[in-house]
């Protein structure tokens, strides 16, 4: 299968026409056509669902839609290669990926890439924000170079660096709700509160085991994947959220504050890469620099 098939089946979701797609990609239709159902005959399965005449609109199939996704990935890796390589040779320039999870460890990334700006100005930075399921995904195809994830890592597969400061487990809430006016959060507090939890946190059970409750017997009236989203439902008085401390500005005069747990609650994480990973230069001096300020304090 070849990438310039590839970028013309994109273009094709993309326009949601054979014919916009042809004039986008300056090709003739016929031509476009027969590339596509080379392309499906390859496969062995259909990928578009050609419109009516009364509607000319074209629709994924599953599998047009699952090759669509795998798609964007490759021709993203592959623009991601050339430019590592057109940078390779003395000049330390070019990207460096970085996806992570909602963390004021994020500071240590930050304070790295403000030391390197100093020696090396023309390396620039890119930062992907979900929780550690996409973190992992994406470091594992290749599309990052490195993630701040929390718990634990699997250290046959990654090299990992450990974050020497702790997240803090709290409740975020409206400045105006009874809980707001303790100084901590015990698990009977929140039994018969409207809860917004961590997607995430949901699954794992850690939350389940400090709460001494099983999770189906708690009002979780919704989740999350960034907690600012989160934030935001707080604010509208949805409920109660669960998260860590740091990440949402709470000022004196703002509507929400934090509230740590009790019994204290901690999220470690970790910067990690693949083991036998080949770093473009400026990946490299990325990861030398992180490893000398790793130990100093977030």
């Amino acid at each position: 299968m070849e990438l310039r098939v590839l970028q013309y089946f994109l273009a094709v979701a993309r326009e949601q026409s054979i014919v916009q797609a042809a004039r986008s990609l300056h090709l003739s239709q016929p031509t476009l056509s027969t590339q596509i159902k080379a392309m499906e005959e390859q496969l062995g399965k259909q990928l578009l669902i050609r419109g009516t005449k009364g509607s000319r609109k074209i629709t994924l199939t599953e599998e047009g839609m699952i090759l669509q996704k795998r798609a964007e990935e490759i021709i993203n890796l592959v623009q991601k290669t050339e430019k590592e390589i057109a940078l390779s040779d003395q000049t330390v320039a070019g990207d460096v990926y970085i996806g992570a999870g909602e963390t004021d460890a994020v500071r240590l990334i930050a304070r790295t890439a403000r030391n390197l700006y100093k020696t090396y100005p023309d390396i620039h930075y890119h930062i992907l924000s979900g929780n550690t399921e996409f973190v992992l995904e994406r470091l594992e195809k290749g599309l990052i170079d490195f993630g701040i994830i929390f718990g634990s890592v699997d250290q046959n597969k990654y090299n990992v660096i450990p974050i020497s400061s702790k997240d803090i487990w709290g409740v975020l809430m409206r400045r105006d709700s009874p809980l707001a006016k303790k100084e901590t959060v015990a698990p009977d507090d929140l039994w018969d509160k409207p809860l917004i939890l961590s997607h995430q946190e949901n699954n794992a059970g850690t939350l389940s085991s400090w709460m001494k409750r099983e999770l189906s017997e708690l009002e979780v009236v919704a989740t999350y994947n960034l907690l600012f989203n989160a934030s935001l439902m707080v604010e509208e008085g949805v409920g109660y959220a669960i998260g860590l401390d740091k990440i949402i500005h709470t000022s004196d005069n703002g509507k929400l504050c934090f509230r740590p747990l009790s019994p204290r609650m901690e999220a470690e994480s970790s910067i990690v890469w693949k083991k036998y990973q080949i770093f473009s230069k400026a990946s490299e001096k990325f990861m030398m620099e992180l490893k000398a300020g790793a130990a100093a304090p977030v």
